[in-house]
């Protein structure tokens, strides 16, 4: 199994900036990707960033330019850090790791999400 602990979230004014960091505990998996999803009331979780065991990194259109996702490998930790926030990016942002090991006896690659932590931007 793969335990996912976030933290930095918070209250931000606009303009403000946040760090997220997300910390996997995976000792005998091996870590594929590392992301960052948002999700508000109502509406489907989306893609934040992502960057892959190689990494290259991928972002959407609304935060490129603004954030920044990196790894720490030998850390298993993935951050995210949010500059220029505005109010549309407030949401609870869920960290993802696809790893590759035994899960039930059985070998493959498998999604964990983390708890995920409220980031607000007030205007």
């Amino acid at each position: 199994q793969v335990q996912l602990v976030e933290s930095g979230g918070g209250l931000v004014q606009a303009g403000g900036s946040l760090r997220l960091s997300c910390a996997a505990s995976a000792s005998i998996w091996r870590i594929n990707a590392m992301g960052w999803y948002r999700q508000t009331p109502g509406k489907q979780r989306e893609l934040v960033a992502s960057v892959i065991s190689g990494g290259t990194t991928n972002y959407a259109e609304t935060v490129k330019g603004r954030f920044t996702i990196s790894r720490d490998n030998a850390k298993n930790t993935v951050y995210l850090q949010m500059n220029s926030l505005k109010p549309e990016d407030t949401a609870v942002y869920y960290c993802n790791v696809e790893a590759t090991g035994y899960k039930g006896g059985l070998y493959g690659m498998y999604e964990y999400w983390g708890q995920g932590t409220q980031v607000t931007v007030g205007s």
